[in-house]
């Protein structure tokens, strides 16, 4: 009786748990090491371009700032 306690779940893991856990895992190893998917590259051209806009904006900011306060960054760094 004592051994029908732990070779039930064992045989129920085996048959069932261990497979589908193999397959899962490898799939998302196969996903990982295919690279970026294409939405994923859409995202970061997008990310990409709002960053070089953002530093477009900032350097407007501190042109502006060093011509009616030059010692602005005195103050700040």
């Amino acid at each position: 009786m004592s051994s029908f306690f732990i070779a039930g779940p064992l045989i129920v893991f085996l048959i069932f748990v261990a497979p589908l856990w193999l397959i899962l895992h490898y799939r998302s190893k196969k996903k990982a090491a295919s690279g970026l998917s294409e939405d994923d590259l859409t995202r970061l051209q997008t990310l990409s371009e709002k960053a070089e806009k953002m530093q477009q904006r900032i350097d407007t900011l501190e042109r502006i700032l060093d011509s009616e306060s030059p010692q602005w960054r005195g103050r700040y760094e």
